[in-house]
């Protein structure tokens, strides 16, 4: 959320923004409604002031027995407008906090202006591989090695559900763990494991409501949504809380399943496991000084790019578009694994830093050692890095003529050993 004093006073600034995102706000209306709102509670204070002046004066004449009746008729008037402006302010700050939580975060200066097709590569890794053979997709390759029943997924549930099956299930958890490790053993994050339904809170204080309650799934009785990414859980593990200086940066990182009804998705390719309502995910959040919060997405890159070289995977780091950037972002960089079968650069990880939007929303600040002082923390978070995209690259990247498969030497631990899927 942006600070209403802040819009007020670079009101151009967010237009300038709000048209780069390609959305139309109006808010000449907003600060309009904040002037109604100053102008209400000024009354209000002056008001209150007299009403303070009056009990004292009743207060005074009752002790000198003089007559008070006037002087009450008086303040009674002076204390029906007030509830009278009490109830008003109530009802435009509601108004107000409304409006303000329709308007997105300011793209850093750095981030190209433009729709999807200003995004910029700003460095790849790793060549792409080579065959002496037509590559065929993942989806022929589940089908031959029997390690994805995509079919039986519908009848479960529905289209663009997976069942992962033998050796498909076992690499989606060596998958899994293998990031778990290397996070926490290499990179220096703490392991958490959050709850996969969250409240309306909390999807609001990390910017998903209420620009996407379309693309949720909710529990209608409930009001609870399983979570789009552990994103929400984990950075409401602070929310309305204080930090300590000392404490940051804190950095944390977990697996959870990801739930997404992809609403806006008609027309794209929902093919296999390229666009699934269901996937697995390693997030990395954190909790920074506003000071360090760029240096800190800089190394939040860094460690979702390890988890690619590591497996393998050729990739590509893209910095997005304000008309690309997600609503409570100030910048993100998107890392995309090639795919040969496909032959597509895929959406594996995105990496964000969201400065004090989030943190205002959700009202996480810390206290300054030195002055006392209390300022929101900066909030980021990365895929470190999601499945099953991910699984896609592998299989294709991997794959061999027959359609056997081999296993990257970084998860063969996590198998048992096991070099190839056959």
């Amino acid at each position: 959320m942006l600070d209403i004093k802040f819009i007020r006073e670079n009101a151009d600034l967010v237009k300038k923004s709000i048209k780069g995102r390609g959305l139309k706000l109006d808010l000449d209306t907003l600060i309009k409604l904040d002037d109604s709102r100053r102008k209400a509670l000024s009354e209000l204070e002056d008001l209150r002031a007299q009403k303070n002046k009056a009990n004292d004066e009743i207060a005074a004449l009752l002790k000198k027995k003089l007559d008070v009746k006037p002087k009450i008729a008086s303040m009674k008037k002076t204390a029906d407008r007030i509830d009278r402006l009490e109830d008003e302010l109530k009802k435009i700050d509601a108004e107000l906090d409304k409006s303000l939580l329709a308007i997105p975060n300011i793209p850093h200066s750095s981030v190209p202006v433009g729709d999807a097709s200003c995004k910029k590569t700003v460095r790849s890794w790793g060549e792409l591989p080579k065959f002496d053979f037509k590559p065929v997709t993942h989806i022929e390759l589940s089908r031959h090695l029997d390690i994805i029943d995509f079919g039986r997924a519908v009848k479960i549930t529905g289209s663009n559900f997976v069942l992962y099956k033998g050796w498909g299930a076992k690499l989606e958890r060596a998958l899994i763990n293998f990031m778990l490790d290397l996070h926490t053993k290499k990179h220096g994050y703490t392991e958490v494991f959050p709850p996969f339904l969250v409240n309306r809170v909390s999807m609001t204080g990390t910017g998903q409501l209420p620009k996407l309650e379309e693309d949720m799934y909710r529990l209608k009785d409930d009001d609870l949504f399983l979570i789009p990414t552990a994103e929400v859980p984990v950075t409401n593990i602070f929310r309305d809380e204080i930090l300590n200086e000392d404490d940051l940066p804190i950095y944390y990182t977990a697996y959870t399943a990801c739930f997404r009804r992809e609403a806006g998705s008609y027309g794209k390719d929902t093919k296999g496991l390229i666009r699934v309502h269901q996937f697995d995910k390693v997030e990395m959040v954190k909790f920074v000084k506003p000071e360090n919060s760029y240096d800190e997405l800089e190394k939040l890159v860094r460690d979702a790019e390890d988890v690619l070289q590591l497996l393998g995977l050729p990739y590509r780091v893209a910095i997005l578009p304000t008309g690309d950037l997600s609503f409570a972002a100030s910048i993100c960089f998107d890392l995309e694994a090639y795919a040969a079968g496909t032959d597509q650069w895929l959406e594996v990880s995105s990496c964000s830093n969201f400065e004090s939007f989030q943190a205002r929303r959700a009202n996480i600040k810390f206290r300054r050692k030195d002055t006392k002082k209390l300022d929101f923390v900066h909030t980021l978070n990365g895929s470190g890095v999601a499945l099953a995209r991910t699984v896609v690259a592998i299989l294709e990247n991997y794959q061999q003529k027959g359609g056997s498969v081999v296993i990257p030497e970084a998860l063969r631990p996590y198998l048992g050993g096991q070099e190839v899927i056959k």
